[in-house]
């Protein structure tokens, strides 16, 4: 009796050992789903080379990349990801768009990092993967603390990333002394920056005060008179810092405004969202002393820089990200005994990219940035 359980134990651990041996052995497949051709043909090309930078960075023999044109048709995409999926591949790092995941959790059993940066879920095997409002505000909140700004207001727009700006402010525990929201019609904007900073109220007691002091007999009103005239407003506005989700010139055309309305950076915090280091900022002069979240910019710059050199051309900004997803399913492909299923993002871990530090729990992805400060025409890293 006692030599049959020997047996058993030598056989259940040659199963064992053997099981192990195989799985290590293993090829990790990762399919691309990308648009390579047509009008973003640039974009999916970019994520491509980019791919193949961190395979070569990683430099190891068990990752197999398996790309494929989807053609940035929902359809077409789920026909590339399923004859991958036939031939065993079950993790994706695509599609780059939110419109082509349609029909992907029919592949229930595969995951899909999506570079989207949507908060709200599309179904339990797709993963959003991009720097989301919630990311962003995380940032910001730490900044708040950091400096002690108590009295934030924060600009939304009235369009398509307006429930996306309320979800990330509900998960976090950001502070906020009231939301606007505006129209970026530019005509419409400045009335509005103008009714929330009540720069008629104040416009007028500036008005008022001068008249006061020219009807008084006040000692040296000539000077007193002199100074106001230098201002253009009299009277504080009711917050210390102000959240201004715009980009581009939208951006822009609020701090603009908000200036005009003689409320600037030197008064009160003008922050922003990531705005991946847009030098076109470094040259507005309403940009100046703008804050935001973004990922690490020297990382980046070096990334930028390879990339350059190996292809020629400036990478896509999303490119970046792509680098970092081979990097993060090898990671965790390697803790998991190279067994890589859906499981792997359900655990609590961490992963650290050239983005900065990716936090992975529950089948979600956060990123943890940095905050930069735009100051004399270069951004300057505050955390």
């Amino acid at each position: 009796m006692k030599n049959k359980i020997k047996f058993l134990i030598y056989i259940l651990t040659i199963l064992i050992v053997s099981s192990i041996s195989t799985s290590a052995s293993e090829k990790i497949k990762i399919g691309l789903l990308l648009p390579l051709s047509g009008e973003n043909q640039d974009i999916g090309t970019s994520v491509l080379r980019s791919v193949s930078m961190a395979v070569n960075k990683i430099d190891s023999s068990k990752i197999e990349i398996l790309p494929k044109n989807n053609f940035d048709d929902p359809e077409q995409n789920f026909k590339a990801a399923k004859e991958l999926y036939d031939n065993g591949v079950r993790i994706f790092i695509g599609p780059i768009f939110e419109k082509n995941i349609k029909n992907l959790s029919k592949l229930n059993d595969a995951i899909f990092l999506s570079f989207t940066n949507k908060l709200e879920k599309k179904g339990n095997n797709i993963i959003s993967v991009g720097v989301n409002a919630l990311s962003q505000f995380e940032a910001i909140e730490k900044f708040q603390r950091i400096e002690g700004l108590e009295k934030t207001i924060c600009l939304i727009p009235e369009d398509h990333f307006r429930d996306e700006i309320e979800m990330g402010l509900l998960s976090t525990n950001i502070k906020l002394k009231k939301k606007y929201f505006y129209e970026s019609d530019p005509t419409l904007l400045t009335k509005r920056i103008e009714k929330i900073t009540k720069y008629d109220r104040r416009k007028q007691n500036l008005l008022d005060e001068i008249k006061r002091v020219e009807e008084s007999d006040e000692f040296n009103k000539e000077k007193i008179i002199e100074n106001l005239e230098k201002k253009d407003t009299l009277g504080k506005v009711n917050f210390d810092s102000v959240i201004i989700s715009a980009f581009d010139e939208t951006l822009k055309s609020i701090t603009t405004s908000l200036i005009y309305t003689d409320v600037t950076p030197k008064k009160i915090y003008f922050i922003t969202l990531n705005q991946w280091f847009d030098e076109s900022l470094l040259k507005e002069d309403s940009s100046q002393n703008l804050y935001f979240p973004s990922v690490n910019k020297k990382n980046f710059d070096e990334f930028k820089q390879e990339y350059f050199k190996k292809y020629s051309s400036e990478p896509n900004q999303i490119s970046l990200l792509g680098f970092d997803l081979v990097g993060l399913i090898f990671y965790l492909s390697r803790e998991n005994n190279f067994q890589l299923n859906g499981k792997v993002f359900d655990q609590k871990s961490t992963f650290k990219g050239k983005i900065g530090l990716f936090e992975i729990e529950d089948k979600r992805i956060k990123h943890v940035l940095n905050l930069y400060k735009v100051e004399n025409n270069k951004f300057k890293k505050i955390f």
